[in-house]
């Protein structure tokens, strides 16, 4: 660990700090605002009479699943159809059937899995109209759902969780649009491509044609880390100097990330009047944060021992990081792509500017346990905090079973209905997680996908099931596209999105009913540090329920392989 490398750690968290409170506070301002503008009034008559009517949760839930297969349908038909339709100047054909399921479910899901390279595969409409335009879309739903379960808690007594349609409109014309225009303004200035021209040829040094591939990339790239999306323009991600030229846009699209994730947890104290349960809660996302950063910080610092033996001079020395460069960016050296892959594996955002499979063992594991956990370290926009609050139901569930009473919170009583969603929100993933990786190297077509053989091999199986699941999207390489992998990898990421969408919103609907107990002695207090230490506590033994199956799998492949 270099002096510099930890400063710009520090100087991340600190101005992300501040720039997610006030963020946080605006958010909170416009979500619960009285009245709608103009343009919103002529958004509901478009839709419709009864459009902006109050939805209790089951009508809210239902919106939500028939405006997100709505989109799935229109996104697979501009993919299918792109080789016939107009800004494709490169002439790229039509995308595949198989791979155009399982990325219309990554896109529609929030997850931006990519089984593909956008700069050979896709059009720039199919890039603009169908991806970027997903990306604003599904962080929207995203944002939309979370308002709609904070209401839910915050309500006093009632059946109603707000307005779809409303909520959607004002994450995007009010949040994601204003930021995505400023965040894309930097990035142009820093050298990131915006343009309708074909891609470019250049003549390299030896004389020999280089095809470089350009297009409108500065807009989706914005997009792709505020909607915590992830899915980069080109097939490296923002490892790709065109996606990330210089420091100063990799340190913006890093603040990017966990931008409106971070302030989504200050939102959500102003919008249940609980400040000082939500700095609570930030405290405990920020500890799993800093754990993470330390322990992938220090592996790749000290690399492994092979690479130690090896005779490579691995000491930090001026304008040089030292440590494991392996798939790294020597621009931005060990601290700036750590800090990427756990900002990266705490949301569901998925995009890398270094490959996660040359990491060490400890190193790699980060990224790994940090999907473990179900994106509740900050998590994607809107469903991360909605994961979180399933986690904060049964540690004060935890805690009411040690001190015999009922638990509560936020002045409501938490009775078996409730523990039921949480139970369901928390666990279903990661059950279906192991299932999946369980039956992709049982099944002869399963093992097809898996590049690498043994353990390794193993491990690349478990991080895309587990990554696609969590709705993440990156990947430790390694794990081919085939038609059982694109199509089991479509279903992870519907279930893995809705299911706990569903629960989070029927949880909400649950609690909105509940009438406020008066607070006693022997409430147990959530705006503590006990609180944040027991909330750790809970995330990391559900990520140990998680790992020490995984694990017992690791035999089994050793007996399929051999």
């Amino acid at each position: 660990m270099t002096p510099d490398g930890i400063g710009q750690i520090v100087l991340y968290a600190a101005v992300l700090v501040a720039l997610a409170w006030p963020l946080g506070r605006y958010m909170a301002w416009v979500y619960t605002r009285k009245g709608d503008d103009v343009v919103e009034r002529g958004f509901f008559r478009l839709l419709g009479h009864g459009s902006g009517e109050e939805q209790g949760w089951k009508r809210y839930a239902l919106t939500v699943l028939v405006f997100s297969a709505a989109f799935s349908a229109v996104l697979y038909a501009i993919l299918r159809l792109q080789g016939h339709l107009p800004l494709n100047p490169d002439h790229m054909s039509a995308v595949p059937s198989p791979l155009a399921l399982n990325t219309e479910a990554s896109f529609i899901t929030n997850t931006n899995w990519q089984y593909y390279a956008g700069e050979t595969t896709m059009s720039y409409l199919s890039q603009m109209a169908g991806l970027a335009v997903q990306n604003f879309v599904s962080a929207a739903v995203g944002m939309a759902v979370l308002a709609a379960v904070v209401r839910g808690l915050a309500m006093r007594s009632g059946s109603n969780l707000g307005n779809f349609w409303r909520d959607l409109y004002r994450s995007l014309v009010y949040v994601l649009l204003p930021l995505s225009i400023i965040v894309a303004v930097v990035l142009v200035s820093q050298g990131v491509p915006q343009t309708f021209h074909a891609h470019a040829t250049a003549t390299t040094l030896q004389g020999a044609h280089q095809t470089i591939a350009r297009g409108p990339v500065a807009s989706q790239i914005a997009i792709k880390q505020l909607g915590t999306n992830g899915g980069g323009y080109y097939n490296s991600n923002s490892a790709v100097p065109l996606e990330n030229p210089t420091g100063l846009s990799n340190f913006v699209e890093m603040i990017a990330i966990l931008l409106i994730p971070v302030a989504q947890v200050f939102m959500f104290g102003r919008m249940v009047k609980a400040r000082r349960h939500a700095w609570m809660v930030f405290a405990a996302m920020f500890a799993l944060f800093v754990i993470g950063i330390g322990v992938n910080l220090a592996a790749e610092q000290h690399a492994s021992p092979v690479l130690r033996d090896s005779g490579v001079n691995l000491a930090a020395a001026h304008g040089q990081s030292g440590g494991n460069l392996a798939d790294k960016e020597v621009r931005f050296g060990i601290a700036g792509t750590t800090t990427w892959t756990v900002a990266t594996s705490d949301a569901s955002n998925g995009s890398v500017n270094g490959g996660f499979d040359a990491n060490t063992a400890a190193g790699g594991a980060v990224p790994l346990v940090n999907l473990f956990v179900g994106e509740v370290i900050f998590g994607g926009v809107g469903t991360g905090l909605i994961g979180m609050f399933f986690y904060i139901l049964i540690a004060v569930f935890v805690a009411g079973l040690m001190v015999g009473r009922t638990p509560e919170w936020l002045g409501k009583k938490i009775e078996a209905r409730e523990i039921k969603f949480a139970a369901l929100g928390a666990l279903f993933v990661p059950t279906m997680v192991l299932v999946m990786t369980a039956v992709a190297i049982a099944a002869p077509a399963g093992l097809a996908s898996a590049i690498n053989p043994g353990a390794h091999g193993f491990t690349e199986t478990l991080y895309a099931y587990t990554s696609q699941a969590n709705n993440n999207g990156s990947a430790f390489a390694g794990y081919g596209a085939t038609t059982f992998s694109e199509s089991l990898g479509a279903v992870a990421m519907y279930l893995g999105r809705f299911v706990p969408m569903l629960a989070g919103l029927a949880l909400a609907g649950s609690l909105a009913r509940k009438k406020i107990v008066p607070v006693s002695a022997g409430t147990f207090r959530t705006d503590g540090p006990t609180f944040a230490v027991l909330l750790v506590g809970v995330i990391a033994l559900t990520a140990g329920l998680m790992i020490l199956p995984a694990l017992s799998l690791g035999p089994i492949v050793e007996s399929l392989i051999h």
